[in-house]
């Protein structure tokens, strides 16, 4: 099949990818755009992860401030170079992060970086219920381990829902500017002030 320099320049415009990668996604999905930009997600998901071994040491500082300085968020965001610390996609991530952050109030970057505390803490609450519903006991430990799944979905910022764009996690957004620059990208860590709050 042939695929005009139009459907490619709208692909490219969209995901970011190189233009035979482009063409050979809209090649292999008979020139449907939509399931070309999967694609290209799920190779630019496999390049990400072979990059991710890679040192970040260069990055920026994202920041937002909502509701007439009612809350304030600062987010590190590192990459490999300073060249790609300064392209138009990396900060746009660092400001949506740090919107994305403001809004949905994560307790950590990943799960890892939870205390362990808090996770035991919700488990026990999650045991207790199950154990109140009078669940069989066969069932009770899958209950309480999707409910605890669930909690790390919310709390944990890579596992949200981007708010711009419910249908993508923070991660799959991490993961997608980390295949249009083509470096190993990650969230080092977060603030998040709010006025009378206490985070």
């Amino acid at each position: 099949m042939s695929v005009s320099a139009k459907e490619v320049k709208i692909l490219r415009d969209r995901t970011g990818a190189g233009m035979l990668d482009c063409k050979k996604a809209l090649e292999e999905t008979g020139g449907d755009v939509e399931a070309a930009v999967d694609v290209l997600r799920s190779r630019g998901a496999a390049k990400a992860a072979k990059r991710s071994g890679r040192a970040a040491n260069e990055g920026t500082v994202g920041h937002y401030l909502h509701h007439g300085g009612r809350i304030g968020v600062i987010v590190e965001v590192n990459c490999e170079t300073d060249f790609v610390a300064n392209t138009d996609e990396f900060q746009e991530l660092a400001r949506d992060l740090a919107m994305h952050i403001a809004a949905s109030n994560p307790l950590a970057v990943s799960e890892e970086d939870l205390p362990e505390e808090v996770v035991a803490r919700e488990r026990a609450v999650y045991v207790e219920q199950v154990n109140q519903e009078g669940k069989p006991e066969q069932v009770r430990e899958k209950i309480v381990e999707g409910k605890l799944r669930k909690f790390l979905e919310e709390t944990t910022l890579l596992k949200q829902p981007f708010v711009k764009d419910p249908d993508r996690t923070i991660e799959e957004l991490v993961t997608e500017t980390s295949a249009k620059t083509g470096e190993n990208i990650r969230v080092a860590r977060f603030a998040r002030f709010e006025v009378g709050g206490e985070g």
